[in-house]
């Protein structure tokens, strides 16, 4: 393997002073080492970003199976040897993507649903479906679009049945699924957890719909309607979600209420 001297600091760590010459100019060798090492750590971080921006890319726009790790390195502008010494295989580069992505959207959504909760015992089904989708919505909605490919990773991700999928799904996304569940079910009374399950599928399917900007509302409705308006999305979609919500209270399985039903002929003497 290529060592990390060889990959990144090999020409900075042969320009750093020597700390050896005596004590007069011990302490100022000292502090452009500190400097050096600082600025060595900043240019790592960049290099660091960019790998997993360009791995963004590349995996919304060809899948994981088509993704390669030489192209990635190219858009990157480093070294392919330099991808694999930081994430050893592909596999390993899609979970920091992700990684990367669900910390940030995750954390606001910890935050402001910790707030609410601080706030009021039991806040609206309203304000916690905004925490929900809100942070997701608006990262995809950046003015620099630097994170529309997540969303096409994040709904492939959702929607699939293999084993890192599933992985990734299950470590990044599962607990904070779990807060939201269990805050529908707080604020909204006769809720069972069955149905905030199905509650929390449902309103999250269409956070991740409309996370990218494609443009396809403006088509549909000849100009009427603009994805790129977040609050404009976000006026209807909570409504839509929150009456969805409340709509499925009592529903049950069609096959227990059936079966109920048949126990209640069979136990009354009528014929089903």
């Amino acid at each position: 393997m290529i060592s990390q001297e060889n990959l990144e600091q090999n020409s900075t760590e042969h320009s750093l002073p020597n700390t050896n010459t005596g004590n007069a100019n011990s302490s100022s060798d000292k502090t452009v080492s500190l400097k050096t090492k600082a600025n060595i750590s900043k240019n790592k971080g960049k290099r660091f970003n960019s790998i997993l921006d360009a791995a963004e890319t590349v995996f919304a726009t060809s899948g994981f199976g088509g993704a390669s790790m030489r192209e990635i390195a190219e858009i990157a502008g480093v070294a392919q040897a330099l991808i694999h010494y930081h994430f050893d295989t592909k596999e390993r580069l899609l979970e920091e993507v992700v990684a990367r992505r669900s910390g940030e959207i995750n954390q606001l959504r910890e935050q402001r649903l910790a707030a609410l909760f601080k706030a009021e015992p039991i806040p609206k089904l309203e304000d916690i479906t905004d925490v929900l989708l809100r942070p997701t919505i608006e990262i995809g909605h950046r003015e620099d679009h630097s994170s529309n490919g997540y969303a096409r990773i994040l709904v492939s991700t959702a929607n699939s049945a293999d084993e890192l999928s599933i992985k990734l799904a299950g470590r990044y996304y599962d607990p904070i699924a779990k807060q939201f569940i269990a805050a529908f079910e707080k604020a909204t009374p006769g809720l069972s957890h069955e149905n905030a399950v199905w509650a929390y599928m449902f309103a999250i399917g269409v956070g991740m719909t409309m996370m990218a900007q494609t443009g396809r509302p403006n088509r549909l409705s000849d100009g009427l309607c603009d994805d790129r308006d977040i609050e404009a999305m976000l006026a209807r979609i909570i409504p839509f979600i929150t009456a969805g919500i409340r709509a499925v209270i009592g529903v049950s399985n069609p096959q227990s209420t059936n079966k109920e039903m048949q126990n209640n002929n069979t136990s009354t003497g009528r014929k089903p």
